[in-house]
């Protein structure tokens, strides 16, 4: 039986002066890895921001752990805010703070407990996602892509989310960063009882990583169905999208 987090109901979009989204409608179910794909332009991380109250949707309903996250209160946003976690394209680490004072932020913020607890639970959290205890006390600069938005996942993990957003987790990385990424997403959904949505373009990662992918086009959900099914959908924009040379090989190969 599903179990629906999150809940998106007519979600329009209106930005730069024309419709980003007219009828958005899509259900992500607990324990899940779903993807977010489309064209340039289709507004994969508009529907992110939406989710997580970065920005005021149009039009339609969002309910997020059965909250409506545009008619809760502020205290009720608060205590939302504290069940996800969201890493952000390029990481988006404070580069005046070292490692560790990135992922202890929001325990400063959103907890009461002692600098000594919150640094405990951070370098937990920077040993989970693979960094080196090291790297806790270096700056994101002097860390390399991979490691970046490892720590950048630490962070968005430290207050113990039911729900991690990634948006672009492996843009910009080596092969080999990537695929480590994409097993560090796995791992992390199956030990911990994530529910995670991601943005991405890269197809190792849509492949491998994801349960299902729902695909955005003329301004809505087009299709959620595993890539297997997404492939051979007959809408003549989802064909195009994986009509390419590097699309078409991981279709022959899958």
């Amino acid at each position: 039986m599903n179990n629906p987090v999150v809940d998106i109901k007519g979600l329009k979009n209106y930005l730069g002066g024309h419709w980003v989204h007219e009828d958005v409608n899509l259900t992500i179910n607990r324990g899940e890895i779903i993807a977010i794909v489309g064209g340039s332009g289709s507004g994969k991380t508009t529907i992110l921001r939406s989710i997580i109250m970065l920005q005021k949707p149009t039009a339609g309903d969002i309910k997020v752990l059965d909250v409506d996250v545009q008619r809760c209160s502020l205290t009720e946003a608060k205590l939302l805010r504290q069940r996800w976690g969201m890493m952000f394209q390029r990481s988006a680490l404070f580069s005046s703070l070292s490692i560790l004072e990135n992922v202890m932020f929001p325990l400063n913020e959103f907890t009461n407990l002692s600098d000594q607890m919150q640094r405990e639970v951070a370098l937990l959290k920077i040993a989970l996602v693979g960094l080196p205890i090291d790297a806790a006390y270096k700056s994101p600069a002097e860390l390399s892509g991979g490691m970046q938005k490892r720590a950048a996942c630490a962070r968005a993990l430290a207050l113990d989310p039911e729900l991690l957003f990634l948006d672009e987790p492996t843009a910009g990385l080596d092969p080999q960063s990537a695929e480590a990424l994409d097993n560090l997403i796995i791992k992390l959904r199956d030990n911990l009882n994530l529910t995670i949505t991601l943005v991405t373009h890269d197809l190792d990662t849509l492949w491998t990583v994801t349960d299902r992918v729902a695909f955005l086009g003329e301004g809505k959900v087009l299709a959620c169905e595993p890539m297997g099914q997404l492939v051979q959908n007959s809408n003549p924009i989802i064909q195009k999208y994986f009509s390419g040379t590097r699309g078409q090989r991981f279709i022959k190969q899958a």
